[in-house]
């Protein structure tokens, strides 16, 4: 057994170098999420601002592309940085339309750290479901109201009882496609959209 796991541990130690000096040498450096939150004000000091996908340069049947086949320069995403990035908000409901959605579809980079609020502003009980997104993402804390939940794994949903936002802080890891919808809301009242991570 002792030689098996001398030999797997030379080939580990063997390709650990090319693997750096590959990842220095295409600029690619991994880029983490931030820990300390408490001193990472980006939203309030100059964190780029991510528009949802309306307002992003898609050309006509993006939707039906894998996203990894997408280009997050050539759509208008900002640059990947090491300082969060914040998501334009996602309010749901409005004091005129209880099932309005500001936004439905979102699009972000790959190995990037992000902020979103996403904010209720009607007078329902809401429940925000994304759960391949969030199975898919480092997520980092959520915040409601200056209180903060650290978690080692996914929400299962976020509930809005009454109106205010809930931040989501995560870092995106691989390209896909995923579903956001509000439970009970989404097919009849049209409350759902999709978030894509690109390159």
């Amino acid at each position: 057994m002792k030689p098996v796991w001398l030999s797997l541990m030379a080939a580990f130690l063997a390709f650990a170098p090319a693997t750096v000096a590959a990842a220095q040498d295409s600029g690619s450096a991994s880029v983490t999420a931030d820990d300390d939150d408490d001193e990472d004000d980006d939203d309030a000091h100059g964190g780029a601002m991510v528009p949802p996908a309306s307002e992003l340069e898609m050309m006509p049947g993006s939707e039906l592309m894998p996203a990894s086949a997408l280009n997050g320069d050539q759509i208008g995403l900002p640059p990947l940085s090491l300082s969060s990035q914040i998501i334009t908000p996602l309010t749901i409901g409005s004091s005129d339309d209880p099932y309005a959605v500001s936004a439905k579809d979102f699009v972000l980079r790959a190995g990037q750290p992000y902020r979103w609020d996403i904010v209720s502003d009607g007078g329902v009980e809401y429940k925000f479901h994304a759960p391949a997104f969030f199975r898919s993402v480092w997520n980092n804390q959520i915040v409601i109201e200056d209180r903060e939940i650290h978690m080692n794994g996914a929400p299962a949903w976020l509930e809005f009882d009454a109106k205010g936002p809930i931040t989501v802080q995560f870092q995106t890891i691989r390209p896909g496609r995923y579903d956001w919808y509000v439970e009970g809301l989404d097919e009849k009242e049209g409350m759902k959209g999709t978030i894509t991570v690109v390159p």
